[in-house]
């Protein structure tokens, strides 16, 4: 005799059947806004959303009068890195530096990619000198990588310019004296940091 249907059992295997695409959308939904916020080759923060944190990180300036600096890394040569040994070593050479840069700054910065081979960095809570000194370091780290693993006879710089926040300050007033100092840096011969500051306003003479 066959055993009385109990719909209590369809309703619990539904119940799991739906808690499980619940499970998958919620996944499918955290894929989705990382894609939009991460660079899909390196992993790192895209450009939007790189400087949607130098913004934050201004108005946070602003509200405590904490200096933060900004930077924007551009690897050497590197259309010569793609046409002599290939873009899929070019692509692992952007990985390489973004994964050394992620090991060596700290947890609060945010460091992200602008476009091609530039990277952006923001250094919250870091005067100027503290900034050149972080560059300084992020530069030997990177030229020290084993490049050789990649590719033999490879080797990989950087030229960086820096700027700190200045008062009335927005983004695109920093990321252009970064962009200027990153050309004074390419012009003397790249392989270094130009830093960049916002000048004083011109003062009235005292009164003798």
């Amino acid at each position: 005799m066959t055993a009385p249907h109990d719909p209590s059992d369809e309703i619990v295997t539904l119940r799991a059947q739906l808690a499980e695409q619940d499970r998958q959308l919620q996944t499918l939904r955290e894929e989705v806004a990382t894609l939009t916020r991460h660079d899909p080759l390196t992993g790192v923060m895209n450009h939007r959303t790189l400087i949607e944190t130098l913004r934050g990180e201004l108005l946070r300036a602003h509200r405590t009068g904490h200096p933060f600096c900004f930077a924007i890394v551009d690897l050497d040569h590197f259309s010569q890195i793609n046409e002599r040994f290939g873009y899929a070593v070019g692509d692992l050479v952007l990985q390489t530096v973004a994964d050394t840069s992620l090991k060596l700054l700290r947890a609060l910065d945010g460091f992200g990619r602008l476009g091609g081979e530039e990277f952006g960095i923001v250094l919250p809570a870091t005067w100027l000198d503290s900034g050149v000194i972080a560059m300084t370091r992020l530069r030997a780290a990177v030229t020290a990588c084993d490049w050789a693993v990649i590719t033999p006879g490879m080797s990989v710089t950087f030229s960086a310019g820096l700027t700190t926040n200045a008062t009335g300050d927005t983004a695109e007033q920093m990321l252009l004296r970064a962009e200027q100092a990153l050309a004074k840096a390419k012009a003397e011969g790249r392989n270094r940091t130009v830093q960049s500051e916002e000048a004083l306003p011109d003062m009235p003479p005292l009164d003798d």
